[in-house]
C-alpha cells in the first residue's frame, strides 16, 4: 500500500506538472495593490468587478500574471483567491473536491461584493475555473450573483489528464488520488458523480451570459469539446482557431494569450467592444 500511495504522489505531481501550472514558491500571495485592491470601487462603465478562478495546480496569482493587470488597466476592480488548497498549501491550488472549492467560490463572490457594494460580479475563468464557478451557479445559488461568465480552456465533461488519470483508472486507483489530495482530479474522470450531476441538464443555467474559449490544441482537457455548452440564448461557444487560425496556443498557453484577452474584454463589455485583431501566436503546444 506504500508503494501504491507514493505512486499515486507522483502521479498528482505529474498531473500538476503536466499541466505546467506549479506555482513557484515566490509566488504563494497575490499582489496587495493593483488587483485584488478592497478599497477598488466598480465605475459606471464596469460595475460588476471580475472574479479570476484558477485552474487545476495553479494559485490565484500566477494563473492571471498576464490577464489580471490587462483588466485592471481597462478599469475593473479585479479579484483572486487561492482556493481548494490541501497538502501543497497555498503553492498548487485547486486540488480540493470540486464541490468544496465551488462553496470557497461563493464565499469569496460575497465577500467582493461586501467590499465593492456590487450587486453581481463577473467571473472569468480558466480550466477547473470554468468547472468549478459552473457548479457554484448551477447549484449554490450564483446564477443571482454573476452577470457575464467567460471561460477558457474550459471543461465541463472531464478529461483522461493527459492519460494519467485514465492509467490511474484503470488500476483501480482512482479513490487514492483523494489520498494524495487530489479529489478533483477524481472528480475530472469522465463518469465521475461530481460530472454526473454537473451535467444533469444543461449546465449553462437561466441568469448569467456565459462564454465558453477552447482550443483545437488542447492537450490537457481532451478531447477540447469538453467545454463546448450546449446552445442556448445565454451561451456563446468560441473556439479559438475559428477566431483567428494563426493562433496555436495549447491548454496553458490560453492564460497568456493576447487574442484570448481581447476575446474576455469583448464579452464582458460588448458595448465598448474593439474590433478583434488576430495576432500570431504560439505556445509550441502547451
Amino acid at each position: 500500500m506504500a508503494k501504491l500511495r507514493t505512486f499515486l504522489a507522483l502521479l498528482l505531481l505529474s498531473v500538476v506538472a503536466s499541466t505546467g501550472l506549479t506555482a513557484s514558491a515566490g509566488a504563494a500571495a497575490p499582489p496587495s495593490s493593483g488587483w485584488n485592491d478592497w478599497s477598488c470601487r466598480p465605475s459606471a462603465a464596469h460595475p460588476e468587478p471580475v472574479v479570476l478562478v484558477h485552474g487545476l495546480g495553479a494559485n490565484g496569482w500566477d494563473n492571471f500574471l498576464t490577464l489580471a493587470p490587462t483588466l485592471k488597466s481597462e478599469g475593473y476592480c479585479v479579484y483572486s483567491e487561492t482556493y481548494g488548497r490541501t497538502v501543497l498549501g497555498g503553492l498548487a491550488g485547486g486540488l480540493a473536491p470540486m464541490t468544496e472549492s465551488a462553496a470557497e467560490l461563493a464565499a469569496f463572490v460575497d465577500r467582493v461584493q461586501a467590499a465593492t457594494g456590487a450587486d453581481k460580479v463577473d467571473i472569468v475563468g480558466h480550466s477547473e475555473g470554468t468547472t468549478v464557478p459552473a457548479y457554484y451557479m448551477k447549484y449554490l445559488g450564483g446564477a443571482a450573483e454573476v452577470d457575464d461568465f467567460v471561460g477558457f480552456g474550459s471543461n465541463f465533461r472531464g478529461t483522461s489528464l493527459n492519460g494519467l488519470a485514465t492509467l490511474a483508472a484503470a488500476l483501480g486507483l482512482q479513490d487514492l488520488l483523494t489520498g494524495v489530495g487530489c479529489g478533483a482530479c477524481t472528480d475530472y474522470l469522465p463518469g465521475s458523480a461530481f460530472l454526473a450531476k454537473l451535467n444533469d441538464g444543461p449546465v449553462a443555467v437561466p441568469g448569467p451570459t456565459y462564454t465558453s474559449i477552447v482550443t483545437r490544441y488542447d492537450t490537457v482537457v481532451t478531447p477540447y469539446t469538453s467545454g463546448l455548452l450546449a446552445p442556448a440564448a445565454n451561451v456563446t461557444n468560441i473556439v479559438l482557431q475559428d477566431k483567428c487560425g494563426w493562433d496555436f496556443a495549447g491548454h496553458l498557453g490560453l492564460a497568456i494569450d493576447p487574442n484570448v484577452a481581447q476575446l474576455v474584454l469583448n464579452r464582458l463589455d460588448p458595448a465598448g467592444s474593439e474590433p478583434f485583431r488576430c495576432r500570431f501566436f504560439s505556445t509550441v503546444g502547451i
